[in-house]
């Protein structure tokens, strides 16, 4: 691989026609047309995929992009709910801001078309969908061209990485969620494309040109520190991939050949990772700046309280093997055995058509290693926490998913094939026929059962009861529907969630300011030392509701909703405080069931298992939102 393989046709391409002098042909143009139908695919692709997904996977989803967002484009009376990571600037303001300017320009253009409030709720509730589906094909794109970098642009490997992009449940499944780890996972593939990965060559094998002094060298290399920038800000972890990347270019440990980076070489690399890295370093103060309204620096935040205040075991800890035994297993899905295998080759011994491929595939496997490594060594631990490895897994397990399921059948002979390894094999351009076709159809029936399973109905009701709730308030209230500061409220709580906290989308679903709710919070107690036996024994809001609902209910909420939010099991904790109790007798309340939602067939919470119900109170009548009397709990 002595250079990208657009730049390298093979010498079986047949001869292109001459079009005009003007526009470029042969080869390289068919490879650029080709690059643009990739997109183009993935890019519908995956808009399909975001309006097919209706259901909820984790709270970050909302909470750590959407929320903030909304904040930023409608005020701080929008209702939005900040986590208490935005409060002590834990978080980054570029990755919100991106939906935050989505949301009020969409929100100025439909002010100027004056389209009802229902249908423009209807549109803010899409858009960041639609948005992060662009940043998802990217990823898809970015992937399929890394690996053509490596294997060549029609080998078998790389349209292998390609349909496994397109078959992988966990990217169907998570790939268009609005996750910081979705955008840093986008950020990292494209800085891996963009990488000069000639500098990991040997210098006897070299070009005659000394490494990174040509402009288009020294171009990509800013393009993948800028975007590589980006990602370690959003997400500090992502340091640790491009500590690894670097680390094997400098070191040289484990790679073939003789460095061909010169001193000259050497003062570029320094010199373009300093100035891209301020670059970036200052555009995301600057917005942190303009959001928080003073000078901050959140990933210092993000340290200090993740690992001096050790907060962060507070939301769960898991085993040193999780990654392992859970993370990776997750990612790749039924894919699985082909990136162990391609994993490990990388790894040990390379299988190459040269010293450049095999110390790329090596420092790929090298990242992996790293991460996982470090990430382990931290308490809480989370699969989407390592989902900018994805990529870099389903690259070096597409040779061997290529071997496994094409047997070359022209252009090279069965006699001449039989000795080359998987990477020779797949990385040749052949005719080629499918084998092991049962293994391959139950593969892809297995992913596409799970991807409709956990995209459609694996925890969907808590998504869809925010579009009743939000109905319900438009067809009650259709005065109180404006998205700006509201002058007046409905003299009613709307909705009270006994759910677990976070347990729905807020402000981004429920829309309109107006439109009053409360939900069980489960903020850390930063007020305690770590080790303490206040912080062993704190029992944030949730916990205290399940614990005793009757002495929650009866000191803790003070005012009736028109509606609460639970699942089936909480119905008989409500009654126990409303039918059991004189204080629950006194409001008034009979819980009529008006909404009910499937939400899955399992869950490991025992607190979130059955179908999710909306009672109503009662207290309210059903025209406007007047209240039939002003009742307390």
């Amino acid at each position: 691989m002595a250079a990208p393989a657009e730049m390298s046709p093979s010498k079986d391409d047949p001869p292109k026609a001459k079009t005009t002098l003007d526009k470029p042909s042969g080869p390289q143009a068919a490879l650029t047309a080709q690059s643009r139908d990739i997109l183009a695919f993935f890019l519908i692709f995956r808009l399909i995929n975001a309006l097919c997904v209706h259901t909820f996977f984790q709270p970050d989803e909302y909470f750590q992009a959407l929320e903030p967002a909304w904040d930023m484009a409608f005020n701080g009376e929008s209702g939005a709910w900040l986590t208490w990571e935005w409060e002590y600037q834990l978080r980054s303001s570029l990755h919100p801001a991106i939906f935050g300017l989505a949301y009020a320009a969409a929100n100025g253009v439909m002010d100027f078309l004056k389209l009802v409030p229902s249908v423009k709720a209807t549109v803010l509730v899409a858009l960041p969908k639609i948005i992060q589906s662009v940043f998802a094909a990217t990823a898809d794109f970015y992937t399929w061209k890394l690996a053509g970098t490596l294997y060549g642009s029609n080998s078998n490997a790389t349209w292998a990485a390609f349909w496994v992009s397109v078959f992988n449940p966990w990217l169907w499944y998570c790939s268009t969620r609005t996750f910081s780890n979705s955008l840093e996972t986008t950020l990292t593939v494209a800085a891996l494309y963009y990488w000069p990965w000639e500098i990991l060559g040997d210098a006897k094998e070299s070009k005659p040109q000394v490494a990174l002094q040509q402009r288009s060298s020294v171009n990509r290399l800013r393009m993948s520190l800028v975007l590589a920038a980006i990602a370690v800000l959003l997400r500090p972890t992502n340091i640790l991939v491009w500590l690894a990347v670097i680390t094997l270019t400098l070191t040289r440990f484990t790679l073939d050949g003789e460095s061909p980076l010169q001193r000259s070489s050497l003062w570029v690399l320094v010199r373009e990772v300093v100035l891209c890295g301020l670059a970036v370093l200052a555009g995301s103060v600057l917005s942190d700046r303009l959001y928080f309204g003073f000078w901050t620096f959140p990933p210092y935040k993000w340290l200090y309280f993740n690992l001096s205040q050790d907060l962060a075991v507070f939301y769960g800890h898991m085993p040193w093997h999780y990654y392992l035994s859970q993370g990776i297993p997750l990612l790749s899905t039924t894919f699985l055995p082909f990136v162990l295998i391609g994993l490990y080759k990388a790894t040990t011994s390379p299988l190459s058509e040269s010293v450049l491929q095999a110390n790329t595939l090596r420092t790929l496997s090298f990242t992996v290693l790293t991460m996982l490594t470090a990430l382990s060594i931290i308490s809480h631990k989370e699969v989407r926490f390592i989902y900018p490895l994805l990529p870099i897994l389903q690259v070096l397990a597409a040779p061997y998913l290529a071997s496994f399921f094409i047997t070359p059948t022209s252009a090279v002979s069965t006699v001449a094939t039989e000795h080359l390894s998987p990477v020779s094999q797949a990385t040749t351009r052949t005719k080629t026929t499918l084998r092991h076709k049962f293994f391959l159809a139950n593969i892809l029936s297995i992913n596409i059962l799970l991807s409709t399973y956990l995209g459609t109905f694996h925890q969907s009701a808590v998504v869809s009861v925010t579009t009743f709730l939000r109905h319900e308030f438009e067809r009650l209230h259709p005065d109180y529907l404006s998205l700006s500061q509201p002058t007046q409220h409905p003299e009613e709580l709307f909705a009270f969630f006994s759910t677990p906290c976070h347990s729905t989308p807020w402000r981004s679903h429920l829309v309109y300011p107006a439109l009053r709710a409360r939900a069980l919070t489960c903020e850390p107690p930063l007020h305690t030392a770590p080790g303490s036996a206040e912080r062993i024994n704190y029992r944030d809001e949730a916990d205290r509701f399940y614990d005793d609902p009757v002495r929650f209910l009866g000191n803790e909420v003070s005012e009736v909703p028109r509606y609460i939010v639970g699942f089936a099991g909480a119905e008989e904790l409500l009654n126990k405080y409303l039918e059991g109790t004189i204080e629950g007798k006194r409001t008034g309340i009979k819980l009529n069931k008006v909404w009910e939602g499937f939400n899955g067939l399992f869950n490991e919470d025992w607190r979130r298992r059955g179908k999710l119900v909306v009672w109503d109170t009662g207290i309210y009548n059903g025209k406007g939102g007047r209240e039939v009397t002003r009742k307390y709990i």
